[in-house]
């Protein structure tokens, strides 16, 4: 063979595009059929319904469980807490418990962290004890600044979700469906594109089915979500049903209205992003133009004038 490096990165090549369609055709292909499908029926071998509770929790959130359960705290701490781990999507009675622990392992952590790196620092006392004041301090905060952050990115996707609810509940709602059933309608069809608003827009209507008044529901809805947004719509939506008026046209009303906001928030934006881009321009951009542009000067200037200079101040 005259060339076999070529050869070999010939049948390489091959061998990859063919593991490749043979996987996409063999298995990704069919998962992603059966995803838009939606989920199987959760049924046994008899026909009948397995048990949906949850999982058996492993040694770690056992054990985080036994160390934030002996955390000292008050009604109104816990119950804030709760809600934040609603809102970010923690629903298990587990979940504040584990919180604690999580924040106790962490704050343990950072101060053995600040202890190995004590020797490193001076000999002052007062940084010393400065140095593990502030490790345990960010051990305390780092969990709940890392839980509100997915508070807020949980909120913004249902935000960004709720245009194309909005939309499915206007069409149900004119097409002659309940609000009850419209709901329901709605977070099956979005149990796929967006299921975090299919799954509290289930909630609603499990809530009504074990008992509970529509307004109720809808608020506890809103509650959970903590949404701006959803607020609104929730008021809209037990507004209509305790006046009567008609539901498709206030909700269709309120989608005219959250797209128009869409659209200034949208222009708002892009307004402020000239003032935005004046620190960025200033210090990283116009020092490079300037160096691209004055450079090639400045170095001829170095090159000939100063030693110009120097011979004639000699």
């Amino acid at each position: 063979m005259e060339h076999p490096f070529i050869l070999s990165t010939c049948a390489f090549l091959m061998l990859m595009v063919l593991l490749t369609w043979v996987g996409y055709r063999v298995f990704y292909k069919p998962g992603k059929f059966l995803k838009q499908l939606g989920n199987p029926v959760i049924t046994d071998e008899k026909g009948e319904l397995k048990d949906t509770s949850e999982p058996e929790a492993s040694t770690l959130v056992t054990l985080l469980h036994q160390i934030g359960s002996r955390m000292p705290s008050s009604e109104a701490e816990s119950a804030t807490l709760r809600t934040d781990l609603i809102r970010a999507g923690f629903r298990s009675e587990n979940a504040a418990p584990v919180f604690y622990g999580i924040r106790i392992i962490s704050t343990f952590g950072m101060l053995v962290l600040s202890l190995m790196m004590d020797s490193r620092m001076s000999p002052n006392p007062m940084m010393k004890v400065a140095l593990l004041g502030f490790g345990c301090c960010a051990g305390w905060i780092l969990p709940k600044f890392v839980l509100e952050k997915k508070v807020k990115a949980r909120m913004e996707v249902l935000r960004l979700s709720l245009p194309d609810a909005l939309d499915l509940l206007v069409v149900s709602v004119e097409a002659g469906l309940g609000l009850d059933q419209a709901i329901q309608h709605v977070a099956h069809e979005l149990r796929v594109s967006h299921p975090q608003l299919s799954e509290e827009m289930s909630l609603v209507t499990l809530e009504m089915r074990a008992g509970k008044r529509r307004s109720d529901a809808l608020r506890n809805f809103a509650e959970r979500a903590g949404e701006p947004e959803i607020r609104k719509l929730v008021a809209i939506l037990i507004q209509n049903d305790r006046f009567g008026t008609s539901m498709g046209e206030s909700l269709r009303n309120h989608s005219d209205f959250m797209r128009s906001r869409r659209r200034q928030e949208a222009e708002e934006r892009a307004g402020k992003v000239g003032v935005k881009l004046v620190f960025p321009i200033f210090f990283f951009i116009l020092p490079s133009m300037l160096i691209v542009a004055a450079g090639p000067g400045i170095l001829q200037v170095f090159k000939y004038l100063f030693p110009m200079m120097k011979n004639a101040g000699g």
